[in-house]
């Protein structure tokens, strides 16, 4: 699932406009706009987080596992 899938997703799971989507997180309308159109990219750790914040809210159910997780790196950092 790409980034605009997954915004789009908690987006309708959560009965949210765009302009109630950045005002939730705080976020600029232009900045969450250039998400949804895909002219900016949302960092990973990002969307995890505001998919876990709507989680615990039980406004969403079931969308991080399409968010990947940074790769572990080991002891020497690799």
């Amino acid at each position: 699932m790409r980034q605009r899938e997954i915004l789009n997703a908690a987006k309708e799971q959560a009965g949210m406009t765009q302009k109630e989507f950045a005002k939730y997180f705080g976020i600029p309308l232009r900045t969450v706009e250039g998400w949804f159109t895909e002219k900016r990219e949302i960092p990973d750790y990002l969307l995890r987080l505001m998919l876990y914040r709507l989680e615990i809210e039980h406004k969403v159910s079931n969308l991080m596992q399409y968010v990947p997780f940074p790769e572990e790196k080991d002891e020497n950092g690799k």
